[in-house]
């Protein structure tokens, strides 16, 4: 996935591509979806294909590396829907990839995987009981494979855990049951909802490996997440917020609980939220995250004794944001992943000197997962513009990266585009912007082609050079796709991230438009042929762009916030948008919220625009898109509206993607006048039909 968000504001326009099972995507190509050399083209079917691989996790010896892949199935007996089903793989960490073998299989995903500390056992959850009351425990299965087995039975379901260091006692996140009272008025559907009250808060519980039997640890009006074990047992770092709204994110504050005595103190007395608190391997220290504002400020990385005491900056000359830490074995150096402009790096941060330095390059997207225990080899995810995430090891000098898995070697039978970096000045004051251009399958700078404006979601998120199958799409069908890293984008500091507040649709708006003309002065885009489409903060700006000019031929926003105003109220991180907006509510600030609604320009618009929204959207409530359809279809502007059911802010149904996918290729195919090439002529016919 592209698109980076930090903290809790807008996902990106879409969830990572997943892969298909159980269908022949071949079957749905068209017989001109090749190139001119003969490679295949990548469309919608294929976007589908794509496995998503995440969570590597070594086990104790070093030898194998346990990892979860994400993959469409579909049961074709029952023609039942698309859904994406994770299941676990286990590859050699010495490879080679074709070496990796799935251990779990059917229609269950499973999560939160972990070794135990013996290396005998893997360890996960996934659901249990009859699907209407299933809900996630713990499940463990023998390291050289078999059928797992239940281990957790806890009422309410685990929503993580930990094995102990003797391997003895899981620790549990899990949230208090219901008592018999509160069931029976579920039951029977007596059950009002008073808003801001009755949370469902995660605490922490010790499950017994041996007998069964479980403790609660922590009670308390607060929610926990992030808990970890102390290297001897004795300790356990968490992480609190006051309640589970995702508006309560950054209020985190990170603890230190005594598992004899019950005895709970913060990780460090500040003011500031703290989160990630991390152990040394000798359990000596505890490293920390920490930012002295909410979302748009600096996250730091703190080093603190673990008995307390005073905590020490060790990022305090480093610009970017520091990610989770992750300790080396002889506790000298702390590494973590951070996205610098459009690559994700990892870092090295010298505990003595708090000095940092990157390891890797600028073209990857580089994700550090954990070191082994001898110190010796590290494994996390790696990809870049043309190749998805795999799984990866490493020495800890990081200079020659190897992919031990290659769950979509099937690529390598596709034309792709080309994705780089590209700089230009913004027409508002001159500041350097910088973004990525994905250009069309076998562009050669010859002619001038079709252009999308692609900005991303946030705003306080960043394109980065990972493997996007939107643009893939789009670039397999002969469209050049900027995505600009605007003025309010992670990976250039904290000045250049704070550079939007009280300035929405202002010098963001500036620097894309100026990212366009740069592309059109270069010969590559044809200034007659442009569009632009986004999602979450995309939308809104592609809404904003919809009444501020003309020079597009068709615009698609989705998920876009046209009335700051009624966004306030509507939206579930209300906090977040105050700190764009002088920290005050829109009744304290009216004219400011309203100045940067594109509704206020509404009645400039003239472009065709196709808006699309999930209708159960929580982050973007779905009557912002009707406001804005309502005053584009009774002005009489051409428009096509598609809402999807079930969907939140980020689509999880496979079929409801690719029906976005194909919507935009149909929608920019009619009014760039560039007709898709890697759908069916059924597609095209069905989906025409709906254009304004």
């Amino acid at each position: 996935m592209r698109k980076l968000v930090r903290g809790i504001w807008m996902a990106a326009v879409f969830v990572a591509p997943l892969a298909v099972a159980g269908q022949n995507p071949s079957s749905q190509e068209t017989a001109a979806a090749r190139s001119k050399d003969g490679k295949k083209l990548f469309g919608t079917a294929e976007a589908l294909r794509v496995a998503r691989v995440s969570s590597p996790r070594i086990s104790p010896d070093g030898a194998r590396v346990a990892y979860l892949v994400a993959d469409n199935v579909m049961d074709q007996e029952k023609d039942t829907a698309w859904k994406s089903v994770t299941q676990l793989w286990v590859v050699p960490t010495a490879g080679p990839a074709t070496a990796a073998r799935q251990f779990t299989r059917g229609e269950k995903s499973v999560s939160n995987l972990e070794w135990s500390p013996d290396g005998k056992l893997l360890a996960f959850t996934m659901d249990a009981g009859d699907e209407k009351d299933a809900k996630p425990e713990v499940w463990f299965m023998y390291a050289d494979g078999g059928e797992p087995w239940q281990v957790t039975k806890h009422k309410s379901g685990v929503r993580g855990f930990q094995f102990s260091p003797d391997g003895k006692t899981l620790l549990l996140t899990a949230t208090v049951p219901l008592s018999d009272e509160q069931e029976k008025r579920t039951k029977q559907k007596d059950d009002a909802v008073v808003v801001d009250h009755d949370f469902k808060m995660g605490q922490l519980w010790t499950w017994s490996i041996a007998t069964n039997e479980e403790k609660q640890l922590t009670k308390g009006d607060f929610t926990v997440s992030d808990a970890r074990w102390s290297p001897d047992g004795s300790r356990v770092t968490l992480t609190t917020n006051p309640t589970p709204r995702l508006d309560d994110m950054s209020l985190q504050t990170s603890w230190v609980l005594d598992v004899a005595s019950g005895k709970q103190r913060k990780v460090v007395e500040t003011a500031d939220a703290t989160q990630m608190a991390r152990w040394s391997p000798d359990g000596k220290w505890i490293a920390y995250l920490s930012s002295s504002g909410l979302v748009v400020y600096k996250v730091n990385l703190f080093v603190v004794d673990s008995s307390g005491g005073a905590a020490r900056k060790l990022s305090g000359s480093f610009e970017l944001n520091a990610g989770e830490p992750v300790w080396s074995r002889d506790g000298k150096t702390i590494y973590f992943s951070s996205d610098d402009h459009e690559a994700m790096k990892i870092f090295a941060v010298d505990v003595a000197a708090g000095t940092a330095r990157p390891l890797t390059d600028a073209a990857t997207v580089v994700n550090l997962s954990e070191i082994s225990a001898n110190g010796q080899s590290a494994v996390g995810t790696w990809g870049d513009s043309t190749h998805p995430d795999e799984v990866f090891r490493s020495d800890l000098g990081f200079g020659s990266l190897e992919r031990i898995t290659s769950q979509n070697a099937w690529l390598a039978d596709y034309a792709l585009g080309s994705s780089e970096v590209v700089r230009w000045k913004s027409s508002k004051d001159g500041m350097e912007i910088d973004g990525i251009v994905t250009k069309p399958v076998e562009f050669d700078g010859t002619h001038k082609v079709p252009f999308l404006l692609n900005p991303h979601g946030g705003p306080t998120g960043a394109s980065l050079l990972s493997f996007s199958a939107t643009e893939q799409i789009m670039a397999a069908n002969g469209y050049m796709v900027l995505q600009p890293n605007f003025r309010g984008s992670t990976g250039r500091g904290e000045k250049f991230e704070a550079a939007n507040q009280n300035d929405w649709g202002n010098g963001d708006f500036k620097d894309d438009m100026s990212g366009v003309q740069a592309m059109v002065d270069k010969g590559w885009a044809d200034p007659d042929r442009l569009g632009a489409f986004g999602w979450s903060y995309g939308g809104y700006m592609t809404m904003w762009i919809d009444t501020q000019t003309d020079r597009f031929k068709a615009i698609s926003p989705g998920a876009g916030l046209p009335d700051l105003y009624s966004m306030y109220s509507e939206t579930d991180i209300h906090r977040y948008l105050t700190v764009f907006f002088n920290a005050k509510a829109p009744w304290d600030n009216y004219q400011e919220y309203w100045d940067h609604s594109p509704m206020k320009f509404v009645g400039n618009v003239k472009t065709p625009t196709m808006i699309l929204h999930g209708q159960a959207d929580t982050r973007v409530p779905i009557p912002q898109a009707e406001e804005f359809y309502r005053a584009l279809y009774e002005r009489k502007v051409p428009v096509e509206y598609v809402t999807y059911p079930r969907e939140n802010h980020g689509f999880v149904e496979p079929r409801h993607i690719q029906d976005r996918w194909q919507r935009y290729l149909v929608f920019f195919g009619k009014y760039l006048n560039n007709p898709p090439v890697t759908e069916s002529k059924a597609v095209v016919e069905r989906f025409g039909k709906d254009l304004p």
